[in-house]
């Protein structure tokens, strides 16, 4: 005898007794859906705070690009100035291999007043995986983190991710910072996208005829 969701056992007393199995829940990836958002072209930004009025941020944005074009993108920081929104000047000041010291300036906007800033940093990385930043002068007390490059061969496309520590040099409370990353991230991901994708043709992917 069987019945559906228990099993039925005979015991000696010639009584049933019925052992009532565990209904199965099958919880949603969330990673899966992220990536199906990013998929559908949703840039994706999360900010908190951490302590001294810090703010982590972190962007997300699917490219229809190869990760050696984006990283490509990434370390041309000679024309950063000409894709990136407000930037005004960016270029190399040394070039040790795999690593790197550039420099960008730029304009903060902060409602009907604006702010310009600079920055050294320290480059270096894997390449086409993960390219690390860190900076060593300039109008930040905190100002580190990295771009994570993943390779998605069946959208012939890369998930990036920028992963950062930001806290300016002065006095700009952490939820007026997270104000301007909400507002300027998603630009910057968005240039980096247009800018990769420039240039690359899709190719349709090839299907073996059936023979007659």
């Amino acid at each position: 005898m069987m019945i559906i969701g228990a099993f039925l056992f005979l015991n000696p007393a010639n009584t049933y007794s019925t052992i009532i199995l565990p209904e199965t829940v099958i919880v949603p990836d969330p990673l899966v859906a992220e990536k199906a958002r990013l998929i559908d072209g949703e840039v994706i930004i999360a900010l908190s705070e951490l302590p001294d009025d810090a703010v982590r941020i972190k962007g997300q944005i699917y490219i229809v690009a190869p990760p050696q074009k984006i990283w490509e993108v990434l370390i041309d920081y000679n024309n950063h100035k000409n894709f990136i929104p407000n930037v005004v000047d960016s270029g190399f000041i040394s070039d040790m291999g795999n690593e790197k010291v550039v420099f960008e300036k730029g304009v903060i906007r902060m409602f009907i007043f604006q702010k310009k800033v600079s920055v050294q940093m320290k480059v270096w990385g894997e390449e086409f995986k993960h390219l690390y930043f860190k900076q060593i002068a300039g109008d930040f007390k905190i100002y580190q983190g990295e771009w994570v490059l993943v390779s998605y061969p069946k959208g012939q496309g890369t998930f990036l991710t920028y992963n950062a520590d930001v806290k300016p040099n002065f006095l700009a409370s952490a939820l007026l910072v997270k104000s301007i990353q909400k507002r300027d991230c998603p630009l910057v991901l968005t240039a980096i996208k247009k800018q990769a994708e420039a240039s690359i043709i899709i190719t349709p992917k090839q299907t073996v005829p059936e023979k007659e």
